[in-house]
């Protein structure tokens, strides 16, 4: 985001499009960022991935009608970039084949974006919700009590979540008030963040809060409606895509980071708090920390 931003605000007229997964790229299809999406998996663009391969002529002309193509996609031999070329693009640039250690992924994101000139001084990425994404929210968050916290209790790695016992412990506690010593309660409504790859920690924490009118849970929603409802929430979570929606789209958050480095991997963004595990081990990150960390 951050370098497609570079882009539009230094183009503001120019007809950007991306060309990758559509229920990913919706955060930013017709969000400021881009004026259109097309799906890397439509069966014909397979051949791109194969040398020397007949190219549709339909394909042909669609990439050669760009006058700037930044291509991100896994391609160590170069095998698509050829391809594009065989179309008639000419403007290729290509992101990094992998990102490395001693400096943000942001900043290694946007350097193909520098090599045009182009400066870019914010690494923060910003979400930019439709009105139909706010009005999405506001129905979904009609009856929930506010102030709202939101928790996603998993990520793409096993090693990079806090123990679930410790999720149900944490929202327990804020359920209960005791996130605060005095006063009124920090959070009334905990709203369960989960996607489809989070099944074992949907049963343990149905099992536990189905029954509790105060908890709401988000399961699988579109990307950029639950971007949306994070920004109307506090958030917790882990090294994960989603703690990054969460911190583009204005949530004050709270991340839990453990063997991997924040220095790489961390959100850009101001208001993010990162709670970084003892000896890199999350199940040494004590449920009482967090609640500090959630009070101050």
């Amino acid at each position: 985001m951050p370098a497609l931003k570079a882009l539009r605000v230094a183009h503001p007229k120019a007809g950007i499009e991306i060309l990758g997964y559509p229920h990913i790229a919706a955060i930013a299809d017709k969000r400021f960022y881009t004026d259109a999406v097309r799906s890397i998996e439509y069966a014909a663009l397979s051949r791109f991935f194969a040398r020397g391969a007949e190219l549709p002529s339909d394909l042909r002309d669609y990439f050669a009608g760009f006058d700037l193509i930044l291509s991100y996609l896994y391609d160590p031999d170069g095998i698509f970039e050829e391809n594009l070329r065989r179309c008639g693009a000419e403007n290729i640039l290509r992101g990094p084949s992998k990102i490395v250690s001693g400096m943000s992924a942001a900043e290694q994101l946007i350097q193909p974006v520098q090599e045009l000139g182009i400066s870019v001084t914010d690494l923060a990425p910003k979400i930019f919700p439709s009105a139909e994404d706010r009005e999405f929210a506001c129905g979904f968050l009609e009856n929930c009590a506010p102030p709202i916290l939101a928790v996603h209790p998993s990520s793409g790695s096993e090693k990079k979540n806090w123990p679930i016992e410790n999720w149900i412990e944490l929202i327990r506690a804020v359920l209960n008030g005791a996130a605060t010593s005095s006063g009124p309660r920090l959070f009334r409504t905990p709203l369960i963040v989960l996607g489809e790859a989070d099944e074992n920690a949907r049963q343990r924490l149905c099992a536990s809060f189905d029954n509790d009118s105060r908890v709401r849970f988000a399961h699988h929603l579109p990307l950029a409606q639950l971007a949306a409802l994070l920004g109307q929430s506090t958030f917790i979570g882990h090294d994960s895509g989603i703690s990054h929606l969460a911190a583009a789209a204005g949530a004050r958050s709270i991340i839990l980071f453990g063997p991997t480095d924040p220095n790489v991997w961390a959100p850009q963004n101001k208001d993010v708090t990162l709670l970084i595990a003892p000896n890199g081990d999350l199940t040494q990150l004590a449920v009482a920390t967090v609640l500090d960390a959630i009070t101050r």
